[in-house]
């Protein structure tokens, strides 16, 4: 009997600073303010571990369309409640000028348990990011397509880096939010699993003894999610601009919609070690998209207008099916353009 075609439905994730209207400092997300985004937004939006931060989470989407439609609303309506208080958000990975060392995270049993667990490193935490589930029910399949779509997460890094700054220097990065990042336990890229079985064993090895609660302390680049039937990409600086979130959303899900095709053909994407793509992940997180990625097949520097060419054609059909062709298009405009690491 043939495999069921994945839904490919979308749900994305932000988090943004809160910052004073007129100088830009970082604030505190007042309660008051927490109280009436939650009373027009619901679950939809929540607090992060530090308390200058907002997390939204869209509901489920269609298509790219209907979840541009939803995150345009969330951000409106951020935006909207903070003004009320002088307040701003801003979707950024890092400020640019704030002193980690100042800021308090929220008190909240999650976030009281993760400062606890990881002492220091938490502190560092002021950092944004974007994740980008998309629904796969079929937990084989999940797998197969984390081993596969890992050859696409420095590219996406590349295209999203937004964070140069940190404490007021320029670090010479495009995503310093990754080293931050970085000094976490389970993060970076994920392993190759040749099961879902293998990955439940994996996981149970630390669960079973205590040292997470369950796979939602698993922070990979990419990983299926602890709580819904999807693929969770979060490699993603947090985008300033509305219109390049919504690019790599149509991206990731119309590349994931690509291997899944190969598939149905008994083909697949070559699979390189983590070795080998770790050195474009770190190429992604010191040039974003200025120096181009290593194309191990061809063994040379790839500049990335070539890249953002060579990947709109192999998934221009997926698009085509997914109707999301206006959103992909847009990755020309991200590499002309050039990042917001640049901009900044």
């Amino acid at each position: 009997m043939a495999e069921e075609a994945p839904s490919f439905t979308l749900g994305i994730e932000e988090e943004y600073l809160l910052v004073d209207a007129e100088t830009g400092e970082l604030r505190e997300a007042p309660d008051a303010l927490m109280a009436a985004c939650k009373a027009e937004l619901a679950d939809q939006v929540s607090p992060e571990f530090l308390r200058c931060q907002i997390e939204i989470g869209s509901p489920v989407a269609a298509n790219v369309t209907e979840a541009r439609a939803q995150l345009a609303r969330l951000r409106e309506s951020i935006a909207r409640h903070a003004a009320d208080f002088g307040l701003a958000p801003i979707s950024v990975a890092c400020h640019p000028l704030a002193d980690w060392r100042r800021q308090d995270h929220t008190d909240k049993d999650r976030y009281n348990k993760l400062s606890q667990e990881m002492g220091g490193l938490s502190r560092r935490m002021l950092i944004c990011g974007m994740h980008v589930h998309v629904g796969i029910a079929q937990k084989a399949q999940r797998i197969d397509l984390m081993n596969q779509f890992s050859w696409f997460l420095p590219h996406l890094l590349a295209l999203s880096a937004s964070s140069p700054f940190w404490l007021g220097e320029d670090t010479a990065l495009a995503s310093y939010r990754t080293t931050v990042f970085a000094g976490y336990p389970r993060t970076g890229l994920p392993p190759r699993m040749g099961s879902w079985d293998e990955y439940e064993r994996s996981v149970g090895a630390l669960t079973e003894t205590g040292i997470i609660d369950d796979a939602s302390k698993i922070w990979w680049d990419l990983r299926p999610s602890a709580r819904f039937p999807t693929l969770e990409t979060r490699i993603c600086d947090a985008c300033p601009r509305l219109d390049d979130t919504v690019t790599l959303v149509a991206l990731i899900q119309a590349t994931l919609r690509m291997l899944w095709r190969l598939s149905r053909q008994n083909l697949r994407w070559r699979q390189y070690d983590n070795f080998l793509l770790g050195e474009n992940r770190w190429r992604a997180t010191r040039y974003g998209i200025t120096q181009g990625l290593i194309d191990f097949g061809s063994g040379r520097v790839i500049p990335f207008d070539q890249i953002a060419e060579d990947w709109l054609a192999i998934i221009a059909e997926d698009a085509d099916a997914l109707d999301s062709q206006p959103a992909v298009a847009g990755l020309r405009d991200m590499v002309a353009r050039g990042s917001a690491a640049e901009r900044q």
